[in-house]
């Protein structure tokens, strides 16, 4: 072989050969590399002649050898080269990538999972699990490291991911999402966003949603791999720095420094993981508890003829007003407005014959998931999520509703237009007749998520079953949904003989607010709030003062408190409830419950939890009542 095919040779094989691709412009330690590499990717250093080798080769053989031929657009590295020819804007791009990926997994590990907890402070403290992991980066073997780098990158995301959700429950719902038990409710939560903006508006929010899980999960597991990269290359500097960031740690831990009420060391991942692991057993655990309490019912062997006998020949009314909270009434914004209204109703009730007597109940739920308040209330068990609820529909459980059909002295009938779609535990409820949206007559528009209002609610009860003659005694499940989230637009009360087929609220509507602009202002959202509740209870109070008569006897109350947005922070779960009756007598048996005259309970009013409501109503109106 002549010399000259030799540097050929040697030429070919500079030319095919890879360019190394090292942002810091080092070679990879374990990669077997003995010189350094250009930031741009080409070699700086020369070979040195091995043992033996030729070298009294011709000039122009020795000059090609030292000056391969320039790479070619497709083989040059970077984004065709771009790198090469950039080189300090390549370097900036680089060290800008990882600062990127640096705040991104900090972000990650210290990001709090409630939006108000969200402050500067949240992000300037030390998070144990990213000093373990470091240190755990640094010990492991090139492949095991390469493969825990992406486990943990997508572990993050996941983690992350969970946080943001735990965000928008708590925004709504005031607790934790629940790995166990709330799937259903993105369900729910995607129909809400179809009724309140349209499927335009749906789609748009589950997309975004999509994108920025993927986006996340990508995203932090590229970064784990390239902060895991950059440790190895500088593992002796990385290696400090994590010993450092140790024993910090562990000082300010067993300091307990803190910048503000934070914390410097903290622990919040494991914790948050803790109590996530430990939310998952309990959801497991809590059928077998709800078993057990299902299982005992006081009133499961009384004979009809003996239920309910304090209440027979009434017309009773269990009317739940949506998001009606003990917030409307206690909240300096709110309590002048709301008090007047409940002051005008108690005046115009009492005028009319009627008394009342209020008080408090505790909801299973704040700021969504009505229907287990309303199976709450009806079952006399502790409703407090999605499997309980599966577990009482598909039971034997007897419910108020039940036990009022079981005695066979009432028709039973719910007035629920909140529903749009089949409602199969309807049945469980023991309703001889259920109205939803679609079959009370109405001809008007939805109001966001509200599709019939209160006031057209309760005129079509009025004429379809309340008003009929020659009628039984009815007991009736009604709920009234004006004041539902975003309470944007909302109705008002016109004449009652102006309602028509509702296509008079067409024009109300337009008068209304626009739900995007309300919800811009957590001040403007608390006003129509209040301003719904208002029109719900006014809606109820006129209807009794309009066809009550000496056989009514109503029962209304609120489901759950609203949204964080209008509690302003407060996490308690109080409703108020009243009892409104024309016959003395009917009052007279819950005398001793301590409840407040007037659809206003007292700040002192008694407290119950809502579970507690079905057997003491069903022993105050029993033949011992």
């Amino acid at each position: 072989m002549s010399l000259f095919t030799r540097s050929r040779q040697l030429s070919d094989t500079t030319e095919g050969r890879a360019e190394p691709d090292d942002d810091t412009g080092t070679a990879d330690p374990e990669g077997g590399g003995t010189g350094t590499a250009d930031p741009e990717g080409g070699a700086t250093g020369t070979a040195e002649p091995r043992d033996g080798a030729a070298t009294d080769a011709p000039e122009s053989a020795t000059r090609a050898q030292r000056t391969p031929p320039a790479p070619s657009p497709a083989t040059e590295p970077g984004w065709f080269g771009w790198r090469r020819r950039y080189p300090r804007t390549a370097r900036g791009v680089s060290v800008g990538t990882t600062v990127l990926a640096g705040a991104l997994v900090l972000f990650a590990l210290l990001v709090p999972n409630r939006i108000e907890r969200i402050e500067f402070a949240s992000f300037v403290r030390i998070p144990a699990e990213g000093v373990l992991l470091a240190g755990l980066l640094l010990a492991l073997p090139s492949k095991p490291r390469r493969i825990t780098a992406v486990v943990t990158g997508v572990f993050l995301g996941l983690v992350t991911v969970l946080k943001f959700v735990d965000m928008g429950f708590y925004q709504i719902l005031a607790r934790p999402f629940d790995l166990v038990l709330d799937w259903i409710l993105i369900e729910n939560g995607t129909d809400f966003l179809r009724e309140t903006f349209g499927r335009t508006g749906q789609v748009l929010a589950v997309t975004g949603v999509i994108v920025l899980f993927v986006a996340l999960l990508v995203l932090t597991t590229l970064a784990v791999v390239r902060l895991t990269n950059l440790m190895v290359r500088h593992r002796p500097v990385a290696g400090r720095t994590v010993l450092i960031l140790g024993t910090a740690w562990i000082t300010c831990m067993t300091l307990g420094v803190q910048i503000g009420t934070v914390p410097v060391a903290t622990k919040g991942n494991a914790e948050f993981l803790g109590n996530r692991v430990e939310q998952v057993r309990a959801g497991l655990a809590d059928a077998r508890v709800f078993e057990k309490q299902a299982s005992v019912d006081a009133f499961a062997k009384t004979p009809p003829d003996q239920l309910l006998t304090g209440l027979r020949g009434k017309d009773v009314l269990f009317t739940f007003i949506e998001s009606y909270g003990r917030v409307a009434i206690d909240d300096p914004a709110m309590a002048q407005q709301t008090d007047a209204v409940l002051k005008e109703g108690t005046g115009r009730l009492k005028a009319a014959g009627f008394e009342s007597r209020s008080g408090w109940l505790r909801s299973p739920v704040t700021g969504a998931g009505s229907w287990l308040a309303h199976s709450t209330f009806l079952s006399g068990l502790w409703i407090k999520n999605q499997q309980r609820y599966r577990s009482l529909t598909t039971s034997d459980r007897m419910t108020l509703t039940k036990y009022f059909g079981k005695t066979g002295a009432w028709r039973t009938v719910g007035v629920v237009p909140g529903v749009r779609r089949a409602w199969p535990e309807g049945k469980y409820f023991g309703l001889d007749h259920i109205y939803d949206s679609e079959h009370l007559g109405y001809q008007g528009p939805y109001f966001s998520w509200t599709p019939v209002p209160d006031q057209f609610s309760m005129e079509a009860f009025e004429r379809l079953e309340h008003g009929r003659k020659d009628r039984e005694p009815i007991m009736a499940e009604i709920i009234l949904a004006s004041s539902h989230n975003p309470w944007s637009p909302i109705a008002h009360m016109i004449d009652w003989e102006d309602l028509g087929d509702g296509s008079v609220f067409h024009r109300i509507k337009k008068e209304g607010t626009n739900p995007t602009e309300v919800w811009k202002d957590p001040e403007k959202v608390r006003a129509e709030y209040r301003k719904a509740i208002e029109y719900s209870i006014r809606s109820l109070t006129e209807w009794v003062e309009r066809y009550g008569d000496d056989d009514t006897v109503l029962v209304f109350l609120g489901d759950h408190q609203p949204v964080p947005t209008v509690t302003a922070g407060d996490t308690g779960k109080d409703v108020p409830v009243t009892i409104v009756a024309h016959d003395k007598k009917v009052l007279d048996r819950v005398a001793d419950w301590g409840w407040t005259d007037g659809l206003k309970p007292a700040e002192n009013a008694p407290r119950w939890g809502m579970d507690k409501f079905r057997d003491r109503f069903m022993t105050a109106y029993g033949p011992q009542g």
